[in-house]
Formats: structure tokens, C-alpha cells, sequence
């Protein structure tokens, strides 16, 4: 197997750059893997589409504006994980001007880099830290090709967002507004989605690939629901990656951690039965949980169909229901 095999053909204007006037009214492909069928609808059919008996869990992870500028403009930070308010590790651009020792201001507040990890992300000590909501930007993914709007700030999230944390929205979750939700079982996880989320497999074989690391959180009452429910229907490779992390090691119970659990091709899921995703980058680790849990053939077949009849693809685009 090689990363090449999950590629597909996309024209650009396919890629959604800004999200429809309504939440729910996203196309959704219905993926049968039992008979191969694939047919099309809209998200408001998901209740009805959905088979019986499933407890639908989903990722209430809230995005944070987490890109910062210096106040010359000349730095950009990426705020990744936050040890404690006064420390934080971010990406920096460019790095090479933000050795250890090495200052930035963003509006009041004075950073100092403190050192650098593996990944190429720096400590940042701030004698104040800088005021996200007032300083603070979107990070949207790259081919977007546009910065963030005021209109983001609602729409690149979902409505159901609780738990500040993620860098990315857990997009399958953007088609749902509270009148969908209200009529189904459901509950919630957390995982805060990071940049890694959009880093590309750059090695040709997918088993040596590197995979990142996500900080999650189950409580009690989400774990007794989900080791309760005769079937799961994950919102999301989110929602997945942590239920199939949970599920290898023991029964699902309240825990908080991180995850760099790669899920590909063949894999055998334990803890899901149906999933909710939107359309992924070629070559992706996306691309490849989806193509694990219903088939390389089968998803790049429904992916040729999806660019066949326009559908609009990525994080503001339509979804795909796999049951």
C-alpha cells in the first residue's frame, strides 16, 4: 500500500470557501458498505438516513482564534497547547528569527521563546498573556485561500461548542444545527483538533508516517451512555480516532489523555458502526480512516461520483454518511 493510492482527481472550484447560508442544507452522500450502494440526499434527511438504535457521539471541542501577529507584523504564532496561561507552545513563522531569548510583542503582552521541541514549536513566557478575543485570528486551513471573516467566527464552529481548546473545527459537526440534534440520542466527547490535522503524509509508505498528537477528554456520563448503546455513529474522524483509541486497550470509561492513534487500511474498528464525515484531502490520514472503515475501492468510487455531481468539498462542504 502506498500513500499514492488514496489520491483523487479535484477540481478547484469544488473546494468550499465559505459555508452555505444554512447549517443543514449540505448534501450528504449515503455510503452503503454492505451492498455498495451509494445514492444522494441532503443533511436535513439525516434522522431519517440514519439506521435505528445508534447513539450518535459527538465532539463538542470549541475552535479558539489562535493565530497572533507581532505588532510589527512581522511575526506569526500559532498558539498549540497552553501548559498554564503564562506558557505556551506555538508556531512560529518565521522560526528562524525566534531563537531562545528571543522577544515578540503582541499588543500589551511580551513573549520570551524559551526553547524549542521536536516539532519545531516554541515555549513561549508571556508577562501577560495576550487577549485571544481581541488579538486573535482564525487559523482556516490553507486552501481556503482567504483569511478569516467576522462571519467565521459562528460559522467555523458548531453549534454545539463547549470546551475552548481546538485550533480546526470537527467540520462533519458544522451541518447540525440544535432542531437536528434535539431529535436524536446523542452525546458528546472532547478532542482538541490541532494543525496537525492538516499536515500532509509526505513519506510513501503510510506506515511510516509520523501521526499527531491530540488531547482528548470522556467524563462519566458520556461512557456510561456509549458502553450502554447497541450501535455508534461517530460525528467525525475526531470522534472516531478517540472512541478506536479507547477501544483497544479496555472498556470506555471516564479518562482525559492524548491520542496519535493512525488509523488505515486494513484496520478492524471496534467501536464504531456508522460515521458522519465530510469530503478529505487527497492523500490524506483522512483519506485513509474512511478508506479503512469502508474500503479504498468503495470511498474513491463515491468520491468520483461526488466530484461527477458538484458536491462541494472539505471543511465548509457537504458530508457523507457510511453506514
Amino acid at each position: 500500500m502506498q500513500t499514492s493510492d488514496f489520491h483523487y482527481d479535484l477540481p478547484e472550484e469544488l473546494i468550499a470557501s465559505r459555508p452555505l447560508e444554512n447549517r443543514d442544507g449540505s448534501r450528504m452522500m449515503l455510503v452503503n458498505r454492505a451492498t455498495g450502494e451509494i445514492s444522494h440526499h441532503h443533511f436535513r434527511d439525516f434522522a431519517e438516513l440514519l439506521p435505528p438504535d445508534h447513539l450518535l457521539v459527538l465532539n463538542d471541542t470549541k475552535v479558539i482564534p489562535a493565530r497572533l501577529f507581532s505588532n510589527d507584523e512581522k511575526i506569526e504564532l500559532v498558539r498549540t497547547n497552553a501548559t498554564d496561561p503564562h506558557h505556551w507552545w506555538c508556531l512560529v513563522r518565521p522560526g528562524k528569527k525566534m531563537k531562545p531569548g528571543r522577544t515578540v510583542q503582541v499588543g500589551g503582552s511580551t513573549g520570551t521563546v524559551l526553547q524549542t521541541n521536536e516539532k519545531g514549536e516554541r515555549l513561549i513566557q508571556w508577562d501577560t498573556p495576550p487577549d485571544l478575543e481581541e488579538h486573535g485570528h482564525l487559523a482556516l486551513p490553507h486552501y481556503m485561500e482567504r483569511e478569516a471573516d467576522k462571519a467565521d467566527r459562528d460559522r467555523y464552529q458548531t453549534v454545539y461548542a463547549k470546551e475552548d481548546g481546538a485550533i480546526a473545527a470537527p467540520t462533519a459537526g458544522l451541518h447540525f444545527t440544535p432542531e437536528v440534534l434535539a431529535n436524536l440520542d446523542h452525546t458528546f466527547l472532547t478532542l482538541h483538533v490541532g494543525v496537525g490535522t492538516f499536515r500532509p503524509v509526505k513519506v510513501d509508505d503510510p506506515s511510516e508516517h509520523e501521526m499527531h498528537s491530540e488531547r482528548y477528554h470522556l467524563d462519566a456520563e458520556a461512557a456510561a451512555k456509549i458502553n450502554a448503546a447497541k450501535k455508534i455513529a461517530a460525528v467525525g474522524t475526531t470522534v472516531t480516532r478517540v472512541l478506536e483509541h479507547l477501544a483497544r486497550d479496555r472498556e470506555i470509561a471516564e479518562c482525559s489523555g492524548e491520542t496519535d492513534i493512525f488509523i488505515y487500511p486494513p484496520y478492524q474498528f471496534q467501536a464504531i458502526d456508522t460515521l458522519l464525515t465530510n469530503f478529505h484531502l487527497p492523500c490524506s490520514t483522512l483519506m485513509m480512516l474512511i478508506s479503512a472503515f469502508a474500503s479504498r475501492e468503495l470511498v474513491l468510487e463515491a468520491y468520483a461520483k461526488a466530484v461527477e455531481e458538484k458536491y462541494r468539498f472539505y471543511s465548509y462542504g457537504d458530508c457523507m454518511l457510511i453506514v
